[in-house]
């Protein structure tokens, strides 16, 4: 007897509907109210990079706009047309791979199939994949097609690269710029399949995938898929981290603390461990941004903030790193790790480059900002002027002779409130500002002015 051929999770987990849809809430929610409104327009291009369903959006909106008997707005996945567009052997659905067919003759059979009726459907649609690699000649083709297409036909276009489609055709289409799926979405869908699927997984392995698919969930679900047949039922952290070559969660957050606290043995004995056991070094470099990044996130949104890309457990580290921390210095890491980045393109010695960056943003990190020093300078500024009165002179005793009678005194100088640069001239000021590293007198000087 045939056992039954394995299903890939990325095709066995497919969206069959738009409820079943992560990290595009946008577009669906557009798609739902224009089949209710009753207001599909004539043409669709969904942008994005690969992996986050533009596709599968694709097939849902035909199988909504085609369905028998839709739920509401979502198709009931059971009746026949549902099915054949599922199978992709509707007859009213049609798809072209723009990636292997895109010449003239590749489109002349959607003008010639356009001037007949759909058989057994209300639309006749016509999806076509890749669009960005049709030929100018094979666009110019299509051009007064879907510009003036009859009633009964719809036209939906995805691509990975929307700057290559023609500015004609764009305006004739609504643009829907699909998003990379946040990372905590990702955790959430593979957790929900672990548990169909009965896998015992550890919850860092699956961040550990996340982030290995750079918001792309087809990526992430062939990964899990991937670790499955390595391991077996019980998948953990360090099956993930050794397939894919990404450091650890505990490790990465472990350096943007040694950052932060100016810890350079610390810094240098991470990128020793990573090094060695043969991590992706740019890879580090790209997620130490990314985890600084959600750091300014959280000092400004605050932690339930749906900017935040991290998980439950990464916002709690990352809300103890951020205790009593300067937004400014972290901008200024940021500012670092930015510029390192970009100068890891084209550099040879990978490892050099990012343990002299890291030590650099170590010493950013513990740094005063002149926004810092001059907080201070108004605080003591502000301690001269409430300083305590002086005492009043007591009277004269009576059995003291009295003095002869002195010149009358010039009147007293009006009290003159004292300036930033008489204060900076303070012993004491000068103190506080030579004990901070990296201070300089002269541009607090030029500050104060």
């Amino acid at each position: 007897m045939s056992e039954t051929p394995h299903l890939a999770l990325p095709l066995k987990y497919r969206p069959m509907t738009f409820e079943d849809v992560v990290g595009q809430e946008h577009v669906v929610r557009t798609l739902r109210h224009a089949i209710e409104a009753g207001r599909v327009a004539n043409a669709y291009l969904f942008i994005g990079s690969r992996g986050i369903g533009k596709t599968t959006l694709s097939r849902i909106f035909a199988k909504a706009l085609n369905c028998k008997s839709p739920k509401g707005v979502e198709p009931c996945g059971e009746c026949e047309n549902c099915r054949e567009i599922a199978a992709g052997r509707s007859l009213d659905v049609t798809e072209l791979d723009a990636a292997s067919h895109n010449k003239v003759e590749d489109v002349k059979p959607i003008i010639e199939s356009v001037q007949f009726k759909p058989t057994s459907s209300k639309y006749k649609i016509f999806i076509v994949d890749e669009c960005h690699m049709l030929t100018n000649a094979a666009w110019n083709a299509l051009l007064k097609t879907l510009e003036e297409p009859p009633p009964y036909v719809r036209f939906i276009f995805a691509t990975t690269e929307g700057d290559k489609v023609l500015a004609t055709i764009v305006s004739r289409c609504q643009r829907f710029d699909l998003r990379r799926i946040q990372t905590h979405d990702i955790v959430s869908r593979l957790k929900y399949i672990c548990g169909k699927e009965g896998i015992d997984a550890e919850e860092d392995a699956l961040l550990a995938i996340a982030r290995g698919a750079e918001g792309g969930m087809r990526d992430a679900l062939s990964s899990l898929d991937q670790l499955i047949s390595f391991k077996g039922d019980k998948v953990t952290e360090a099956d993930a981290l050794g397939v894919f070559g990404l450091v650890a969660r505990s490790d990465l957050e472990r350096l943007a603390g040694a950052i932060l606290k100016g810890d350079d043995a610390a810094i240098l004995e991470l990128i020793e461990k990573f090094d060695s056991a043969g991590k992706n070094m740019r890879r580090v470099a790209g997620e130490l941004l990314a985890h600084f990044r959600n750091l300014v996130v959280l000092q400004a949104l605050g932690p339930n903030s749906k900017s935040l890309m991290a998980t439950p457990e990464q916002i709690k580290t990352l809300s103890e790193q951020a205790k009593g921390l300067d937004p400014s210095r972290v901008f200024r890491v940021c500012d670092q790790l930015a510029e390192m980045e970009d100068k890891l393109r084209y550099v040879l010695s990978v490892r050099t480059l990012i343990e002299m960056s890291l030590l650099r943003a170590s010493r950013i990190a513990t740094t005063a900002t002149i926004e810092e020093l001059m907080r201070a300078v108004k605080a003591l500024q502000a301690e001269g002027k409430g300083g305590a009165p002086m005492p009043e002179p007591s009277a004269p005793s009576p059995s003291v002779r009295e003095a002869p009678v002195a010149p009358p005194a010039q009147p007293p100088e009006p009290k003159r409130t004292p300036r930033n640069a008489d204060i900076l001239d303070s012993p004491v000021v000068n103190g506080i500002i030579e004990a901070i590293p990296g201070a300089s007198l002269a541009a607090i000087r030029e500050v104060a002015k």
